[in-house]
């Protein structure tokens, strides 16, 4: 009798492992069943994780400034080195001497470390005004030594939002910034403007004080008028839903208006080009032939100018290897 109770036992914990064995010998859901979503989705995350992996840049680092003056910057993190700017000699630059030499002076200021404002130059077009960026980051970095050096960065309209995390990498850096956005205006329900906004005062960091920003403009507040003119008519406050707008071009310490130059002004430009880059003709035919060119394009400005001396150049064979 004593025997069958202890043969129940070994026999009930021979059955144990032949269970457990039978659960791992579970096979495991097949893919395009109900149960297999978790698995999908796994291998779906893993596959973007690789691309993103393999094609993925990486930021620029503080210590890659070192390589060249100009950089344009990309909202991945990326700054791509520009070796040779387009740029104008800022002698050539004619009927914006005062604006020439206040945006000259803030920027000697910044590049000393002295307190300097964040500047917009806004106005008529093809008046200069990103021609003036450029020419004054050049003249700034003439008699500077390579550490010394401020460095351009150019950050396109579109990629306003990603600003903070350009101000990010550049606080790191030892360098002296101008970071210069050219044609900068928002439209419609665009909000990235709040991003600038931040930067420029307002946010808890702030711009870093190796950074100045410099924008050019057609708009003095940035904004379309019937943008301005929706948050007045739809606003619980129209005063203070304009005022918001507005404010934003209040946060550039330094405004720079650009007006349409008189003839007298264009013609010097004209005369300028030719004689930087030693086209000749008779005062009195060129004088002629640029107001012709001007009436045919509707206005006078640096823009019309250069494109007229790029056709004179063309016609007398004359290379403008200065530019």
């Amino acid at each position: 009798m004593s025997k069958n109770p202890r043969k129940t036992v070994s026999r009930a914990s021979a059955r144990k492992p032949a269970k457990v064995a039978a659960k791992r010998l579970t096979p495991p859901p097949k893919v395009g069943t109900s149960d297999d979503t978790p698995l999908r989705i796994a291998r779906a995350l893993e596959a973007i994780a690789a691309h993103l992996s393999a094609n993925g840049l990486a930021p620029a680092t503080p210590q890659s400034f070192g390589g060249a003056d100009a950089f344009v910057w990309h909202p991945d993190g990326r700054l791509t080195e520009v070796p040779r700017v387009a740029r104008v000699d800022i002698g050539l630059l004619k009927g914006i001497e005062r604006m020439r030499d206040i945006l000259i002076e803030n920027t000697e200021r910044f590049a000393d470390g002295l307190p300097a404002n964040n500047a917009l130059l806004w106005g008529a077009r093809g008046m200069g005004k990103s021609s003036l960026v450029k020419a004054a980051h050049a003249s700034i970095n003439v008699d500077r030594g390579p550490a010394d050096r401020l460095k351009l960065i150019e950050i396109h309209r579109e990629d306003i939002e990603s600003l903070p995390a350009l101000m990010e990498l550049l606080r790191a850096s030892a360098f002296g910034f101008i970071v210069f956005c050219d044609d900068l205006s928002f439209d419609g329900n665009d909000a990235s403007y709040k991003s600038l906004k931040a930067v420029l005062e307002g946010g808890i960091e702030g711009r870093p004080d190796n950074v100045i920003l410099y924008a050019t403009s057609n708009r003095r507040h940035l904004l379309a008028r019937e943008m301005i003119e929706n948050e007045r008519s739809t606003a619980i406050n129209p005063g203070e839903a304009v005022e918001e707008k507005v404010s934003l071009s209040d946060r550039f310490g330094l405004w720079l208006g650009f007006h349409r130059c008189s003839q007298d002004e264009y013609l010097a430009m004209v005369k300028g080009y030719c004689g930087h880059f030693g086209i000749t003709m008779p005062e009195e035919e060129l004088e002629r032939e640029a107001l012709e060119w001007s009436t045919t394009r509707g206005s006078r400005s640096g823009r019309v100018a250069w494109q007229f001396t790029q056709e004179l150049a063309g016609r007398l064979g004359v290379r403008l290897s200065g530019k």
